[in-house]
């Protein structure tokens, strides 16, 4: 059973239950001195309350996406990450091959509805044709995609990024962006658009901040140059640069603002919701820059924004006044992008909210309805 099953959970659950119900039950008889009696009363205290930190980690997980498989948790993954698949790179498949499809679950609509009516999320596998980076992702198709009256249209399309490790499934499952997106577009306060939904960490348990690692994993060129060539290889979305822009959380975030920013001719606008602003170096990070400077800059944006010629984009951060530790620094860096006079900026400040999918969830409609006003479908 996998680590988000409810199965797992529910299991963890009742052994902690019984482990309690035991302990209740034994204590009488494990009340004498021996060492025996001693034991048995540590034991079943520890196991009581190792399985209850288990049943709320479990929970915790299932609630933030935090990690999406046993091997995840425990830095073991195989099948992710930086790999060379020489049959896909030169085989028929191309650089994105669909793996499933599932209808949009909470976007109104009966169980019952069609792509037509429903529009459709598909898995996919996606390879990097420069980078070799491979990594799997969540393809939202708007209804209109698959009505015959929309057949020969192109569609914007926006890259959606989880924050640090985070799970691809919670960008659908908790975040809502696919159900979100078909209610605006039905209500007509935002056009269709395709998702593209993956997590930033392309070489997990490596958190690679969307940088080009000196003989590592080259992630900003993936997300600025192969991800976009292999959805436009494979689905009908718009060709011109402003057709494209890219959202993200926490250190999605911070990625969607450094690649709107870097690759303008990329992203024409770049959603960061509780972003921010320079990329860090810790445990998780390892050495992103290996002692060159230009390098480590590019991955400040305090220090793009002194030293760089403002790009032609757009950027939207979110932050609230109470719960989030970036306030005083977003509201700094809306000035720093006020003065360089071509870059846009706007702002969704929150009265309270923490670092959290609840927060990010009262954010993202009013995100979505913004990057859906600044795209094309050409």
């Amino acid at each position: 059973m996998g680590l988000t099953s409810n199965n797992v959970l529910w299991l963890a659950v009742a052994f902690a239950v019984l482990l309690f119900v035991g302990t209740v039950w034994l204590w009488p008889r494990l009340s004498r001195r021996n060492w025996r009696a001693v034991s048995g009363r540590v034991g079943l205290l520890l196991g009581t309350q190792l399985a209850l930190f288990m049943s709320l980690g479990l929970a915790a997980n299932q609630a933030f996406g935090f990690y999406a498989s046993w091997a995840d948790l425990f830095g073991r993954e195989k099948d992710q990450g930086v790999v060379v698949n020489h049959t896909a790179l030169g085989g028929t498949g191309g650089p994105l091959q669909v793996v499933d499809t599932a209808r949009v679950r909470g976007a109104g609509g009966s169980p019952g509805s069609g792509a037509r009516t429903g529009g459709q999320i598909q898995k996919v596998d996606i390879v990097g044709r420069t980078t070799h980076i491979a990594t799997p992702a969540y393809v939202y198709l708007p209804p209109e995609y698959f009505q015959p009256q929309y057949r020969t249209r192109t569609f914007p399309a926006a890259v959606v990024l989880t924050g640090y490790p985070g799970t691809a499934e919670a960008l659908v499952d908790k975040l809502h962006y696919p159900a979100t997106a078909q209610n605006l577009a039905k209500s007509g306060r935002m056009q269709p658009m395709i998702l593209v939904m993956l997590r930033p960490t392309v070489a997990p348990p490596r958190d690679t901040e969307c940088v080009d690692v000196p003989g590592g994993p080259r992630t900003e060129t993936f997300f600025a140059k192969d991800l976009p060539d292999a959805v436009l290889a494979h689905y009908r979305v718009g060709k011109k640069p402003g057709s494209w822009g890219i959202i993200g959380d926490s250190t999605g975030g911070y990625c969607a603002l450094k690649l709107a920013m870097h690759h303008p001719g990329a992203y024409a606008a770049g959603a960061g919701l509780s972003p921010y602003y320079k990329a860090p170096i810790d445990p998780t990070t390892g050495d992103l820059f290996h002692g060159d400077k230009v390098l480590r800059n590019r991955a400040d944006l305090w220090w793009c924004l002194k030293h760089l010629p403002a790009p032609n984009t757009s950027l939207l951060v979110t932050s609230s006044r109470i719960g989030e530790s970036n306030y005083k620094a977003t509201l700094k860096f809306i000035g720093r992008v006020e003065a360089t006079k071509l870059t846009r900026i706007s702002s969704i400040i929150l009265d309270s909210g923490g670092h959290n999918f609840n927060t990010w969830r009262r954010e993202i409609p009013a995100t979505l309805q913004w990057i859906s006003g600044r795209l094309s479908d050409r």
